[in-house]
């Protein structure tokens, strides 16, 4: 897959998605796959899509991820996406809705089919919606489908939705609307070596910036390591209010790991399941006990949920 920060004139007709996409989650999913099912019809499957936030820009906000950047580009190449145009917002906020249609979608990317979510807007203040669009469309014989909303229960699927189940540790609902894994990936850092000397060594972590922190607490996770191998992870999100550590921070201690040290490397971990909340012990050894009654919820958890599964 090509990733283009500019939009170039595109040298074949496309089927193109279009959308923020921030989270990937079941909606994006099928707005995405109905532009990658047009590849049968000779089409190029483009995403077009922004660098940024528009809704961040636009109220002036921050709004944390369910997804990164790196996981995000991932899962497009995976599912089939063959050109993602990730642009400035800002460049292009302002033109009128006809005149994106037209100059970009049509003229710029060829599009001869068009595909989107039930609430996609498009243009200077959002003037253009899915009933626009399928005028446009259609007086240009392109092909248009508008995604109807994905549901769980009485609640439309959503990236707002799946921050909240996060924030609240309910990552296992999250990951099923998400369909992979709520994580991160990042360098190995030095903590206190605490836990070599509990004979529970951890790996430590900062929290990935861009991503909504987690409910604090143990959860069971899965560990990729650079030589690929995956191992069950407890991970514990918090402050580990025990041994005085009061910096969020992201800790995993792998219980089948046999391996040397591996500071410096990267590990990708994978939030499963919550375990239990955080919690401040009496001591030491009430800490040590609590670690390894984690370790056998969390390898449960693990052999059920994750064996022979892959991140999409």
């Amino acid at each position: 897959m090509q990733k283009f920060s500019e939009i170039l004139f595109e040298e074949f007709n496309t089927s193109v998605a279009l959308g923020y996409f921030d989270g990937l989650h079941k909606g994006h999913r099928k707005v995405i796959g109905a532009a990658v099912h047009q590849k049968k019809n000779g089409l190029l499957p483009v995403c077009f899509t922004f660098a940024q936030s528009p809704k961040s820009i636009l109220k002036g906000t921050s709004e944390c991820s369910v997804m990164t950047e790196e996981d995000k580009l991932k899962i497009l190449s995976k599912i089939g996406v063959e050109h993602i145009y990730c642009v400035d917002f800002k460049s292009i906020m302002n033109m009128p809705a006809e005149e994106f249609v037209k100059e970009i979608i049509i003229n710029k990317l060829h599009a001869k089919y068009v595909v989107c979510g039930f609430n996609y807007r498009f243009g200077k203040n959002g003037a253009g919606d899915c009933e626009m669009l399928k005028k446009i469309c259609t007086a240009n014989n392109i092909d248009i489908e508008v995604i109807p909303p994905e549901r769980c229960g009485d609640e439309v699927v959503s990236s707002t939705l799946i921050r909240s189940l996060i924030s609240r540790g309910e990552v296992r609902s999250a990951n099923e609307l998400l369909c992979s894994e709520f994580g991160f990936c990042s360098v190995i850092e030095h903590g206190k070596r605490l836990g070599r000397k509990l004979g529970t060594p951890t790996i430590n972590q900062p929290l990935c910036a861009q991503l909504v922190v987690p409910r604090f607490g143990v959860y069971a996770s899965a560990v990729t390591l650079e030589d690929g191998e995956i191992y069950c992870g407890v991970t514990n999100i918090g402050v580990k209010p025990t041994v005085g550590s009061f910096l969020p921070l992201c800790e995993t201690w792998m219980p089948e790991y046999k391996g040397g040290e591996i500071y410096g490397e990267t590990a990708d971990i994978r939030l499963l399941d919550f375990i239990r909340d955080e919690k401040k012990f009496n001591g030491i050894d009430e800490l040590k006990n609590a670690i390894f009654d984690n370790a056998k919820t969390a390898k449960v958890i693990f052999n059920q949920m994750y064996k022979n599964q892959s991140m999409t």
